[in-house]
């Protein structure tokens, strides 16, 4: 889907250097699209999308923007499926709950997050088992990293070889 840029005239009102903006604290210096990926939950593609739906320049420094233009872009993230954002680019799509698409930000993303990992725990699946271990998800290996506390280090055979005979004399 493209997006044609149009541009509303931002008049500059008083200069903010720092933005509290949807549960975060955002430094008014960056560009738009930068600061609004500060946030937990929007990337630097959706921030740019927000941005040509919104019509504001992306270039623009955050703390510049009105009140009015950051109420527009927050209502634009919380239901971005209806202002024309596609649905690949939110970050929960057939959501387990609802079965629907949509777009989480902020503390609400790390409070999913957590339920996501008790579900996955108390149903008892292999992720949720290695979550409650406190050992890798995702495949790594585990031989030599993730460990936690003091380590020991890896033995090689000739320290074990040697250990056996000190035993045995």
């Amino acid at each position: 889907m493209r997006y044609e840029w149009k541009m509303i005239k931002v008049e500059k009102p008083e200069y903010l250097h720092l933005v509290r903006f949807g549960g975060t604290d955002i430094e008014g210096s960056l560009r738009f699209p930068f600061a609004l990926s500060q946030m937990k939950g929007v990337s630097y593609r959706m921030a740019l999308a927000v941005a040509k739906i919104a019509g504001i320049d992306p270039n623009i420094r955050f703390g510049y923007l009105s009140e009015k233009v950051q109420e527009q872009v927050l209502t634009i993230l919380t239901d971005p499926v209806k202002h024309g954002v596609p649905p690949w680019l939110l970050n929960r799509q057939n959501d387990p709950t609802t079965g629907t698409n949509k777009h989480i930000y902020g503390s609400e993303l790390l409070l999913t997050n957590k339920t996501d990992i008790d579900r996955l725990k108390k149903i008892k699946t292999y992720r949720g088992i290695r979550h409650t271990l406190g050992l890798k998800v995702r495949g790594q290996r585990t031989r030599t990293t993730g460990r936690k506390g003091q380590t020991i280090g890896v033995r090689t055979r000739r320290l074990i070889q040697s250990m056996k005979r000190s035993k045995k004399g």
